[in-house]
């Protein structure tokens, strides 16, 4: 790596913070055989005390933990109906009686205890209260913590004038957001029935009957109406059954208006993604129509397996979030260019898990085998390549963060540059690199890290978040042009 710092590292450091936690149900023995019955014996002990010694304790939790949450007392309500199947049903109980078992089925998880790491950024939907030359950008952040299970988490921070950043405020409670109905789409079900290789006579009905945009509700109806004589067929009920996953898969969540944006979080909410969304690539996007909006695809992890998700949202407040298809979307790694080119959809990729790629969104909105860009052949990136985010536009070209992996798996981020309209074709590399973990950063969760989900451009300045070993999170900047200037003519 070259040694010469004609970049900005700044000052500010995003550390960890054990106090930012969210409220989950809490099952006692959950991962035990004995799971029921330890919920059922709780659930009896509780009922043993008297409503004096239940409104005491009652009044103890909400004095420790009220301020610590939103709503706390219809959270606990919430997770008492979860598990009221449990109460005898000849027992009628008192309002403080089912708050307080909602209690004792709730915990906290400190979400980022771990690590926060893998920063990607944005414009700010909201620019209020600048001064001039000044810019605010929301930023999003893999927060990792007990169990290692990663969730998507934001702050904001103001960038300008000139080479100025600033932190805003990301204190107060967390807030998960709230499922609700989500619209699916035809042409996704679509996709992900030939990612699945299904195609028999009950999909086909299925697909033929449905919308383009439908309900659950909607989906459901199909599926009661199938006809007798498909329903007869020995592989309905398995075909029914995975469209139901797949249908599952997709969903979206909101926040209330009043709540900040950094107190937001994008918590795991389907089984494919129960051990985590990892690594969320923002990008602010606009549609051939015009329309701007916001999508980030990340990976969601079971704990065994892993699978590309992307999200859509205009607000930051409400998110769709919907699984990626195609032989690309099946690695780690996919990045959207922020508006479509010559007609076409395009991303980023790592599919052969060691490559950058390019890849095309078909008709059939399944992203295609990827064209390769950069393929390991330095000292510092010879195990593989990938991006550090989604492509940014300039005047020369689109800009891409590279990250590269050398020996001892030590991580660093480069740069190169695609032809505008033909983004097929490399045009210029930064051959010695732009940023490799110096000696506080080499220390953490994950040694020897530098790596980033996304950067942005403003007045002319390049800004690149970026997670250190997967502990905290960093900022660098450095002047568009003089980073380009440094760049050479590939032959690849």
């Amino acid at each position: 790596m070259n040694p010469q710092t004609y970049y900005t590292r700044h000052e500010i450091v995003m550390q960890p913070d054990g106090r930012r936690v969210v409220i989950k149900l809490f099952v006692p023995g959950e991962d035990d055989q004995t799971v029921q019955n330890r919920a059922s014996r709780l659930i009896e002990r509780i009922l043993q005390l008297d409503e004096a010694e239940t409104s005491r304790l009652l009044d103890d939790v909400l004095t420790r933990f009220a301020g610590r949450h939103h709503d706390l007392l219809a959270t606990f309500q919430h997770h008492y109906e979860l598990v009221q199947h449990r109460v005898p049903p000849e027992i009628e109980l008192s309002p403080t009686a089912r708050t307080l078992i909602g209690a004792y089925f709730s915990h906290e998880f400190s979400v980022e205890a771990a690590a926060l790491c893998n920063p990607s950024m944005v414009g700010h939907p909201d620019q209020e209260g600048l001064e001039p030359g000044e810019f605010r950008v929301a930023i999003s952040l893999r927060q990792i913590g007990e169990g290692h299970i990663s969730s998507i988490g934001f702050c904001s921070a103001v960038l300008g004038p000139g080479d100025r950043i600033r932190l805003e405020d990301r204190s107060g409670p967390l807030m998960v957001g709230q499922r609700v109905g989500a619209m699916h789409y035809r042409f996704q079900l679509s996709a992900a029935l030939i990612d699945d290789g299904i195609d028999n006579e009950a999909s086909a009905y299925v697909l033929a009957t449905l919308p383009e945009r439908y309900t659950d509700e909607e989906f459901e109806d199909v599926i009661g109406h199938m006809p007798a004589e498909l329903l007869q067929r020995p592989t309905t009920q398995e075909t029914l059954d995975n469209i139901r996953h797949i249908v599952a898969e997709d969903y979206a969540v909101s926040f209330p208006c009043a709540t900040p944006l950094h107190q937001r979080v994008l918590w795991p909410a389907t089984p494919a993604e129960s051990n985590g969304m990892e690594d969320a690539r923002f990008v602010q996007t606009l549609d051939p129509d015009g329309r701007e909006a916001y999508q980030a695809t990340y990976t969601a992890y079971d704990g065994r397996r892993i699978s590309g998700r992307v999200i859509f949202t205009r607000d930051l407040r409400h998110f769709d979030v919907s699984r990626l298809h195609g032989p690309a979307a099946r690695n780690k790694g996919l990045a959207l260019f922020p508006r479509y080119v010559g007609g076409r959809k395009l991303a980023l990729c790592r599919s052969d898990g060691e490559t950058l790629g390019l890849s095309v969104r078909d008709d059939q909105h399944r992203w295609q085998p990827a064209v390769p860009l950069l393929v390991p052949h330095r000292g510092w990136d010879l195990v593989q390549v990938g991006n550090c985010g989604s492509p940014l536009e300039t005047e020369q070209g689109w800009l891409v963060l590279t990250h590269g992996v050398g020996p001892m798996r030590r991580y660093a981020i480069g740069a190169m540059l695609l032809d505008l309209e033909n983004p097929e074709r490399v045009i210029a590399d930064l051959p010695e690199g732009l940023l490799d973990p110096d000696e506080i950063e080499r220390e953490g969760y994950v040694p020897n890290v530098v790596y980033s989900c996304g950067g942005l451009i403003h007045d002319d300045r390049l800004w690149l978040p970026y997670g250190a070993s997967d502990v905290r999170v960093g900022f660098a900047s450095v002047g568009v042009n003089e980073l380009l200037s440094r760049m050479v003519p590939t032959g690849y």
